[in-house]
């Protein structure tokens, strides 16, 4: 199976794309789509053009999303958002199953902690990929989104309400 993670930014969209074989994980590609400051839809335009060069480039079967968090600045979530859905449309559009993880979930799923930095989470993809170097921190975000899945597409459907933290692991 082939699988799309993507870490959506308005500036940065990081996108990785891993094949699972068995209990085996192999690293096909990885990347950032970036916008340039302008107007919003060009920006959005540019990101749902990249992820759809990527999808119809390396042909993957499912679309695994990072959720957005809410953080102080209400701006800065909205836009964030706004290129979360359009990473969704990117996969919906080629007709892919989307799948959606929590930062939590997938450095959970990566890293065995639900906290974990983004040199962390670089770290940790890198050797499960087998790969030469670190990749960016966006397209290593995408990447574990994508190993998330691969370990565990249940993860996606876990009722999170009835679950509860306990040391940055899901109990």
């Amino acid at each position: 199976m082939r699988i799309l993670g993507i870490d959506p930014g308005l500036q940065i969209t990081g996108f990785g794309v891993i094949e699972k074989r068995g209990q085996r994980l192999a690293y096909v590609t990885s990347g950032c789509v970036r916008t340039q400051a302008g107007e919003l839809a060009e920006r959005l335009k540019v990101i749902l053009d990249g992820l759809a060069e990527v999808i119809a480039a390396h042909a993957p079967q499912v679309a695994a999303v990072e959720k957005v968090f809410v953080n102080a600045n209400p701006q800065s979530t909205l836009a964030l958002g706004q290129a979360r859905g359009t990473a969704i449309c990117a996969a919906v559009l080629a007709r892919l199953p989307v799948a959606e993880y929590t930062a939590l979930q997938v450095k959970q799923a990566v890293v065995g902690n639900g906290h974990a930095g983004k040199e962390q989470v670089q770290h940790m993809v890198r050797r499960l990929l087998e790969l030469p170097g670190d990749p960016s921190p966006d397209a290593a975000d995408a990447l574990a989104c994508a190993i998330c899945h691969a370990h565990g597409s249940a993860l996606g459907k876990l009722p999170l309400g009835r679950l509860r933290m306990k040391r940055g692991r899901l109990a």
